[in-house]
């Protein structure tokens, strides 16, 4: 990881990382002079529910599949939508794991994972106290991590040109500190 210099760079870089911060935090580190709560997009730009389409909180219908239409921006959790959901935030990893469908993996209905290991173990009993329904506040954390990564993909463009700048400037080296 390059190491800037050159002041400016620096104090640039401080405070796109307190924003990463901030956005990784949901709000809670970092949040000096922005508003409270999770971090959002501009109201016109949120994901949002449709009145026809609420993800369904029964038993009976506990969301088991996720999935994305490109062509309405529509994220599907069961027979549930959410809206104007970018298709970068459905495809944004993080070490090569999509961050929605890891998500998702830990509150689906069929929680079950294959069988792995030399010694074949079954699942843990833990994995039997779970829910029998999608929660509300599932919905909740879903909608808070769409804007969340929806702000990340969005501060890409700005880290990328910074990283550049960095590279291209004078950088702190180990012969420049006596090292």
């Amino acid at each position: 990881m390059p190491l800037t210099a050159d002041p400016k760079l620096f104090a640039r870089g401080a405070k796109l990382g307190r924003e990463v911060i901030w956005l990784h935090t949901f709000g809670e580190r970092m949040n000096e002079g922005k508003p409270a709560g999770e971090p959002r997009l501009p109201k016109d730009r949120q994901p949002a529910i449709p009145p026809a389409h609420p993800i369904p909180t029964g038993p009976d219908a506990f969301p088991d599949t996720l999935d994305y239409d490109a062509a309405t921006r529509t994220l599907k959790v069961g027979t549930g939508r959410i809206e104007n959901v970018p298709p970068e935030v459905w495809e944004y990893e993080v070490s090569g794991k999509n961050v929605l469908r890891q998500w998702f993996g830990y509150r689906r209905k069929d929680r079950t994972k294959p069988i792995i290991g030399a010694e074949k173990r079954a699942p843990s009993e833990l994995m039997k106290t779970r829910p029998d329904h999608w929660l509300p506040e599932y919905t909740s954390e879903l909608i808070n991590v769409l804007n969340v990564l929806a702000l990340l993909t969005e501060l890409e463009p700005a880290q990328a040109d910074l990283l550049e700048r960095i590279e291209d400037g004078p950088l702190v080296t180990a012969n420049s500190v006596g090292v």
